[in-house]
């Protein structure tokens, strides 16, 4: 009789080890918006004031979409 495992049992991860992740990825996803969130800002105004119109994306969106991009960049090292 042949051996019919496909040998990624020591490579499976476990639900527990998946949650832990996400929660640490909210987590850090938290903390970098938080931080980026007064740069947004003093950058949304002085482009407001500069052109003297409202930015299309509000400083939210703006640290919001930062955070997006620095946050896989933790994960992925």
């Amino acid at each position: 009789m042949s051996d019919m495992t496909n040998g990624m049992a020591p490579f499976a991860v476990s639900s527990r080890t998946a949650r832990r992740s996400r929660a640490e990825f909210a987590i850090y996803f938290a903390i970098i918006l938080l931080a980026t969130l007064p740069l947004a800002t003093l950058t949304w105004a002085l482009t407001a004031l500069r052109t003297l119109r409202l930015p299309e994306r509000g400083p939210l969106a703006r640290a919001w979409s930062q955070a997006r991009i620095i946050t896989p960049m933790i994960f992925a090292a």
